[in-house]
């Protein structure tokens, strides 16, 4: 095997930009649509504006709250702290924020607009889950996402789908409520609906698609800090291993944000490939372990 997995991963910025064109294209298609079939341009700016004013400004701190993620001090964790410390300055980043998530999931996520304001929480189950140089392997699979902007990319692709999902809604509501009693409106409304349904699924999949790759290029990214590839991959192992030992209780609660953690807070059993955020944990593991091969050669 080579070593091409050591140079730098110009894979993920390539696919990140063919797949935000990829949206643009759609969106600029889907608000001409909309635009000719006579939904007016100040509706389609208020609901576009009023999105991406939350989710720039709210999604970090929504997260966060929603997670019950505590930040924490460095007198009140210094080993946490330490360690994300020596994990940023080789990375050659500001030290992020640490927060802790009082839960039995050992799970870690990070998020944040840019560098300076990110932050990387861990669960008190994994904490209590990995040793050292396990919990050292996923912190800096999060400080590369950090290094990366995927949060920053995620919240600008998930703008198309948002918004096309509530031109959806809007278009469906006002043709009940009479819109759409006359029949040509009521043909513009169900243009506009399917025009909306088609352009949130393919934002929808393109998403997953960038998401996964990320995940890909996390791990890489860690490897490549650490220089223990094993280690991460026996932590992916522990974390997967450990998910199903977790009330199902919990587990609803922290679903809706799996597309920040590093393991989907779901059941094997109900984890369908086609939908979800992330690669199959085996593949992960399983590259993580070439490497670690690669390495020693």
């Amino acid at each position: 095997m080579s070593n091409t997995w050591r140079k730098r991963d110009t894979g993920i910025t390539i696919r990140i930009i063919a797949c935000l064109s990829i949206l643009a294209l759609l969106y600029i298609i889907f608000i001409t649509v909309l635009a000719y079939l006579g939904l007016g341009y100040l509706p389609i700016i208020l609901i576009s504006s009023v999105f991406i004013l939350s989710q720039w400004y709210f999604s970090d701190k929504i997260v966060l709250w929603s997670t019950r993620a505590k930040i924490v001090t460095k007198d009140q964790n210094p080993n946490l702290h330490t360690l994300v410390e020596q994990i940023a300055l080789v990375n050659g980043l500001p030290k992020p924020k640490i927060a802790v998530v009082n839960s039995n999931i050992p799970n870690a996520f990070a998020t944040g607009k840019g560098h300076r304001s990110s932050v990387v929480a861990v669960t008190t189950g994994l904490l209590n889950l990995l040793d050292h140089d396990e919990l050292e392997g996923v912190l800096a699979h999060e400080l590369t996402h950090i290094k990366n902007r995927d949060v920053l990319v995620i919240t600008l692709a998930s703008l198309f789908s948002t918004i096309a999902w509530q031109v959806m809604q809007f278009s469906f509501f006002g043709s009940m409520y009479g819109v759409g009693r006359d029949r040509n409106n009521g043909g513009a409304m169900l243009i506009i609906i399917a025009v909306s349904f088609i352009t949130w699924i393919v934002s929808f999949l393109i998403i997953r698609a960038i998401s996964r790759y990320r995940e890909y290029s996390a791990d890489r990214g860690a490897a490549q800090l650490t220089q223990k590839p094993k280690s991460l991959a026996n932590a992916l192992l522990k974390i997967s291993g450990n998910m199903d030992r977790v009330s199902a209780r919990e587990v609803r609660h922290f679903e809706g944000y799996n597309a920040f953690f590093i393991i989907p807070a779901i059941s094997k059993e109900s984890l369908f490939n086609l939908f979800s955020t992330h690669p199959p944990v085996e593949k992960r593991i399983q590259k993580l372990l070439d490497m670690e091969k690669s390495m020693e050669r």
